[in-house]
């Protein structure tokens, strides 16, 4: 299967446990077909705001780890202490191999996080907010393992904002003072290559000490 028609097919999973499967399935050739059909730069952006924000001891947890490409690229800005979690044990496999993260552990966004609360300095989430994949609820999990001061710093697509619930999720989470909104970058294709009318924005929220 192309490239292309592996991100459709992935795309239009029907439940989580379809979506895993698929993943599994994609995961050995995943960083590839990232890297050379579509020029994934996704990783690279979030790592460099998230530099900006977090500690490099603090703990992070990368949630959708997926085959570790972000937290490869955390690991070259310094950043040790890494748990990595992901829905799909194969994207899981791969993630080990690259040698980055302290610990990979399966756990599924929209779900509740078998991880105590404030436990990180800082949590990032690349590519995980999209179609068909983790949900706007999802974000209320990762505000409570974030300790205070630290940081949630997420890639998520401009119309999946509007449409699919994160708009009403982010300002609700502001308004019942769980974090803060800090930044919000300017869009950018994150797929240049193989889908160059997608875009994303980074967005940067404090939780309050």
């Amino acid at each position: 299967m192309e490239a292309q028609n592996r991100v459709q097919w992935v795309y239009a999973s029907r439940d989580n446990e379809e979506l895993a499967a698929r993943y599994d399935r994609w995961s050995s050739d995943y960083d590839v077909d990232l890297a050379e059909e579509f020029g994934w730069v996704g990783p690279q952006r979030a790592a460099e705001v998230f530099a900006r924000f977090v500690p490099k001891q603090g703990r992070v947890l990368d949630a959708g780890a997926g085959t570790g490409l972000t937290g490869r690229c955390l690991a070259a800005l310094g950043y040790r202490d890494l748990l990595g979690i992901d829905l799909s044990a194969g994207m899981l496999e791969q993630a080990g191999q690259k040698g980055v993260y302290r610990e990979l552990r399966r756990m599924v966004l929209g779900e509740p996080l078998d991880l105590e609360a404030g436990t990180f300095a800082g949590v990032i989430s690349v590519g995980v907010f999209t179609l068909g994949h983790a949900p706007a609820t999802a974000l209320r999990e990762l505000v409570r393992v974030t300790q205070a001061g630290g940081h949630v710093i997420f890639t998520l697509r401009p119309d999946v904002y509007e449409s699919a619930g994160f708009r009403e999720e982010q300002d609700r989470l502001v308004a019942d003072g769980a974090w803060e909104l800090v930044e919000v970058g300017e869009p950018f294709q994150t797929l240049p290559k193989g889908e160059p009318e997608v875009y994303h924005r980074v967005w940067v929220y404090r939780i309050p000490s």
